[in-house]
């Protein structure tokens, strides 16, 4: 295929209404070629649009706009969550031990003594189970209540004035205090932070996402048991936005 009919495919794309995170997804594999002819495209239009005449919106369309810009006005109230960093996780040899999370440590420790010179609240997020816990037929046994296994990677333990939510399953919202905890907090924005990328991070965003709560994964602080799946999680989570009349209400239960 020549410059031409590419740039036009492209054109057809970007022009045809889909949402650009939906656009960006589908050419997640794309050749760097590719994308950087998407970027011209959109620029090339953005120009022109700006070169046109303005029109004047509908009454319909600028209480729209208005009500959008409303809810952008402000900065983001954000909490930083931390998921999992726990022993049975990042201990050599442990049933379910993800070694990737090892590696973020470093970046984690970083992210978290700023979130705490800024006064971000920080919310330990700890997998807990009970000795008989049917899950632990299924997962091998790991975080068992009072065990050493269950509690915080030394190097990322808590401090005074951190929270520690517990929950027993995949999703941090789930059979826990935690929506109790954002509300007091008053936030509307979650800094996830953790692991399994494709486990508990990819279901509390889920949860959240659909709560109202926007939702951001640094990159550098995230860790899955593979590559592969944890950007495949990640390219999950980038086709989805708050769910919009849940954002609307959070944003007004804030204001």
């Amino acid at each position: 295929m020549n410059d031409d009919e590419t740039i036009a495919e492209l054109l057809a794309v970007v022009v045809s209404g889909r949402p650009e995170p939906m656009v960006d997804a589908g050419l997640a594999d794309a050749p760097p070629a590719v994308k950087a002819e998407l970027a011209q495209v959109r620029e090339v239009l953005a120009s022109l649009a700006l070169a046109e005449s303005p029109v004047m919106p509908s009454p319909d369309l600028r209480g729209r706009i208005a009500r959008s810009l409303a809810g952008r006005a402000r900065p983001p109230r954000r909490a930083m969550l931390v998921v999992d960093m726990q022993n049975d996780h990042l201990t050599r040899g442990r049933p379910l031990e993800v070694p990737r999370a090892r590696d973020i440590v470093p970046a984690l420790v970083a992210r978290l003594d700023l979130a705490r010179r800024e006064g971000v609240p920080i919310v330990y997020v700890l997998d807990e189970h009970e000795a008989d816990d049917s899950d632990l037929d299924i997962w091998g046994t790991h975080n068992v209540k009072g065990t050493p296994g269950a509690e915080v990677w030394p190097p990322l333990a808590p401090k005074p004035g951190d929270l520690v939510v517990r929950k027993p399953t995949y999703s941090a919202f789930v059979r826990s205090n935690l929506a109790e905890v954002l509300t007091k907090l008053r936030v509307d924005t979650l800094v996830l932070t953790g692991c399994a990328t494709e486990v508990g991070l990819l279901a509390t965003a889920t949860d959240a996402l659909q709560r109202g709560y926007a939702v951001e994964i640094p990159p550098d602080a995230q860790a899955g048991a593979t590559a592969a799946s944890e950007q495949i999680a990640l390219g999950l989570l980038q086709l989805l936005a708050p769910y919009g009349s849940a954002r609307k209400a959070l944003l007004r239960e804030l204001a």
